[in-house]
């Protein structure tokens, strides 16, 4: 009877010792204020973040531009926390683990130029920062016009760099998308009526993602 006690009481012990092991490797997840713990340390400024949120327009933007990704900001820190410019309605900036809070699954990826540690110097970083600070408020571009009064997020970002000379991503005309799906249809119908502009330039978040001298930096 002693030596059963004996040998429950160690398959016992050794389980909660293989849980504990299991338990310190998981990831440390904590509040909104602080998401992730040690994941932000290696952001730098001018990074991409993409994100997927079907809402909305989201889910026609995936059709139309045939990737998973609807929207996207750009990260520059200030003060102790990173915050995400962003067009939505209106620009804004919002801390970063906020906008995580805001897609799909608070799924994101973060991308930066291959080569940023000597295209983004202190000066082009600030040229970069003085744009995104100026275009604060203004309206978001249900139309994706390609004019600077009102902005959609790509918009934004394509043009953030455009400042200091950088091209991110190449630059399409609206008739290029595939505007077949009804969805597209739907809601192309109801913004332009029947005077669909096909030559606008337009830049998508996808396109951005795509863009070869992107690395993937993080993704969750």
């Amino acid at each position: 009877m002693k030596k059963k006690i004996i040998l429950g009481l160690t398959a016992l012990l050794l389980c909660i010792g293989i849980a504990g092991t299991i338990k310190q490797k998981t990831p440390k997840w904590k509040s909104v204020s602080n998401l992730y713990v040690g994941w932000q340390d290696s952001l730098k400024d001018g990074d991409l973040i993409f994100q997927v949120n079907i809402a909305g327009q989201g889910k026609a933007i995936q059709l139309a531009t045939h990737s998973e990704y609807t929207h996207i900001g750009i990260l520059f820190r200030e003060g102790d926390q990173w915050m995400v410019y962003e067009a939505v309605e209106p620009v804004q900036k919002t801390a970063l683990n906020a906008f995580v809070q805001h897609g799909d699954n608070g799924k994101v990826v973060i991308k930066r130029l291959s080569n940023a540690d000597s295209l983004l110097t202190d000066s082009n970083i600030l040229t970069m920062k003085n744009y995104v600070q100026l275009q604060l408020n203004k309206q978001y571009d249900i139309y994706f016009g390609w004019n600077d009064d009102v902005l959609y997020c790509s918009e934004l970002v394509w043009k953030c760099y455009n400042k200091i000379g950088l091209n991110i991503g190449p630059l399409k005309q609206l008739k290029t998308f595939d505007l077949t799906s009804p969805i597209v249809k739907d809601i192309m119908a109801k913004r332009y009526g029947t005077k669909i502009p096909y030559e606008e330039s337009v830049i998508s978040p996808g396109d951005i993602f795509d863009k070869a001298e992107l690395i993937t930096v993080y993704r969750n």
